[in-house]
């Protein structure tokens, strides 16, 4: 019987599927969250609502669990440092301040020699013009870029508004000629050993990610180089859980990380039911300590995000065996917000 008691930053459906895996090993769990009606709260020991620049309440928090983790990587720094000083979180605060800036993002993808789209950094309009070279392009903000919030496209300088106030800053990538696009979910523990799921194959509709699936229609070069650019990634930054690495294939198929998430994925959440351990229990057991155990693929899969008012239908239906539907129970509908997924088992 576990002793552990884990606290997880957030309560959105990422942190609900993290407290039933803890629970499955016998782990309580805190959830702190800014996010009054978190859905993570339903399964949860304790649930702690507050804003994360709540001295006491954080205190609080910190005082109730012996380890930390979250499920979104948009926690500023200093309060991830500020708890770690008094119970270790995991993965490491340093991680996040290089994952939460692309530009340090790309910059470290770059120094290990793995490729990324062609991009330069961008501080006000006359830099796109300098660098028009890279159009057609994306502008993308620096920090706090999600699901394709704070992306412009730009297809020429006739896109530049002259009267743009730069109040950020920006990276631009080059546009590629999109083949596909893949992830790779990767668990590292703290001796080092790790487990990486096979590649998953992505498919996103208004950049937010619709479907997904395994096994992926990819060769065998690209499936061992995205797992071996994982491993490189993890282990250079001594990571600690479960994370993924986000690639773009290129008609020529050339691969190229897009970006990295520190925490379990959207993507992977077919492997609740495909695999005889889930990326989020992996994640679990590594950011506790627990000993890495033999983690296995039991079936090919599919897995559908269900959005917004679609959770309607699928709260009415009924599922066929292998069928496995998640509402994350969320009480208010929103356009395009993440309801719910379906994973079904394939042969």
């Amino acid at each position: 019987m576990s002793t552990i008691t884990l606290g997880i930053i957030g309560s959105g459906q990422l942190g609900s599927m993290m407290c039933q895996a803890a629970k499955k090993l016998n782990i309580k769990t805190v959830v702190v969250s800014d996010d009054e009606h978190g859905p993570a709260q339903n399964y949860a020991t304790r649930f702690i609502f507050t804003k994360y620049n709540d001295q006491q309440k954080i205190k609080e928090f910190v005082n109730s669990v012996d380890v930390v983790t979250f499920e979104f990587e948009n926690i500023p720094v200093d309060i991830l440092k500020q708890i770690d000083s008094e119970k270790k979180v995991l993965p490491k605060p340093e991680i996040n301040r290089i994952i939460q800036n692309r530009k340090l993002e790309k910059s470290f993808f770059n120094d290990l020699g793995i490729t990324t789209t062609k991009w330069v950094f961008i501080e006000k309009a006359e830099d796109v013009i300098k660098h028009s070279e890279l159009l057609p392009g994306i502008l993308k903000t620096n920090t706090l870029g999600y699901d394709g919030h704070g992306q412009f496209v730009l297809n020429s300088l006739d896109d530049v508004k002259k009267d743009w106030c730069f109040t950020a800053d920006y990276i631009l990538e080059k546009k590629i000629n999109l083949k596909k696009e893949i992830s790779v979910i990767i668990t590292r523990f703290e001796n080092g050993e790790n487990y990486i799921y096979e590649p998953i194959e992505n498919v996103h509709k208004d950049q937010i990610l619709k479907y997904s699936k395994i096994p992926a229609n990819i060769n065998e070069d690209i499936f061992k180089k995205a797992q071996n650019n994982a491993k490189l990634i993890a282990d250079k930054l001594n990571y600690v859980g479960t994370m993924c690495v986000e690639y773009f294939i290129d008609q020529d198929d050339c691969l190229l990380v897009n970006e990295c998430a520190p925490r379990p994925h959207n993507s992977g959440h077919l492997t609740i039911n495909s695999y005889n351990i889930s990326q989020f229990e992996n994640h679990v057991r590594a950011v506790c300590g627990f000993k890495f155990e033999k983690t296995q693929k039991n079936s090919n899969a599919e897995m559908i995000n269900i959005l917004g008012k679609e959770i309607v239908d699928y709260r009415s239906k009924t599922f066929k065996e292998g069928e496995f539907f998640f509402d994350y129970g969320k009480k208010t509908i929103k356009n395009k917000r993440k309801m719910g997924h379906l994973t079904i088992l394939k042969k």
